[in-house]
């Protein structure tokens, strides 16, 4: 029996965000050893390549891209590029678990920013959820306390950059490959900590190190592909919450790999920032489901 699209879909969701976490593990792995420039650098290359390759296969490299769609894709770069600086510094410094947790607001903060940048209709019911799970991330970080340090911040400011990749995204027009877009941002990454890694020395690169940053371009070029593939099958409502897996695997690798275990408190903020989520998935396939039904009862 054929797996349904919306199996298939979890199957693909689970396998992105089980692709990001071991690339962030191996990058972590390599916190101390060289210098996150040039680490970053030589990830975009082999990204980059991969990537080039894939589009080209699927002639994304043909895409027409319009005049108004560049200033979109411009803002997603600045996007991309904030993140991997502010997440990377934050997990060179954080346990993976924490700094995973907070990204887990992610879905809060992009339907709170879309209701004031696009209007978008946001009710009292996931509001209230915004707020509820913003509490959970002050669970996590805790200001105030010992634990709260600037990389605390910097994961905050992840998740601020992740926003603005995200809603800039939304603003392309649909026709644009996501490829295309994939290419331009990976090769956005190379060419900018490329540059800045030319301002302080290098570090050696030896087999160990070699070997975990070919893992880390593998494993993130997976979680590209995966994410890509997800959005053409199954339902987005059945499919989106799986993408809270990505947190079970940094629990799992934090304390296999690394030897990190967080703390009750933050164990308690993690579960009240994804069970907000969950709910704003709830609401939001809740709410779909009223407009496709009002629609179809509507006379013709």
């Amino acid at each position: 029996m054929a797996r349904s699209d919306n199996l298939t879909g979890a199957f693909l969701m689970m396998g992105s965000m089980a692709s990001y976490r071991i690339s962030d593990s191996f990058m972590k792995s390599l916190a101390g050893d060289i210098p996150m420039f040039q680490l970053l650098f030589l990830r975009g290359i082999l990204t980059t390549l991969a990537v080039g390759v894939i589009a080209w296969k699927m002639g994304a490299l043909r895409a027409q891209v319009p005049r108004r769609d560049w200033g979109a894709i411009g803002l997603r770069m600045v996007g991309e590029i904030g993140t991997a600086y502010f997440f990377l510094t934050a997990l060179f410094h954080m346990p993976i678990a924490n700094v995973t947790a907070i990204l887990q607001a992610i879905p809060l903060t992009l339907t709170l920013t879309a209701a004031v940048v696009f209007r978008d209709p946001v009710g009292w019911r996931r509001m209230s959820a915004i707020l509820v799970g913003f509490v959970g991330v002050m669970l996590i970080v805790r200001p105030g306390t010992q634990d709260f340090n600037v990389y605390s911040f910097y994961s905050l400011a992840a998740v601020g950059f992740v926003t603005l990749r995200d809603l800039s995204t939304r603003a392309l027009s649909r026709d644009i490959p996501s490829m295309f877009v994939t290419l331009i941002t990976s090769a956005s990454i190379m060419v900018f900590f490329g540059l800045g890694s030319l301002s302080g020395e290098w570090a050696e690169v030896d087999m160990r190190t070699s070997g975990l940053i070919v893992g880390a371009a593998v494993m993130i070029i997976g979680g590209y592909l995966f994410s890509v593939m997800v959005m053409r099958v199954g339902e987005v409502s059945f499919i989106a919450p799986f993408r809270y897996t990505g947190l079970i695997w940094a629990l799992v690798l934090g304390w296999a790999v690394f030897g990190e275990w967080p703390e009750p408190l933050t164990l308690l903020g993690a579960a009240i920032v994804v069970g907000s989520g969950l709910f704003m998935l709830y609401r939001e396939a809740q709410l779909g489901r009223k407009t496709r039904l009002s629609r179809d009862l509507r006379p013709r």
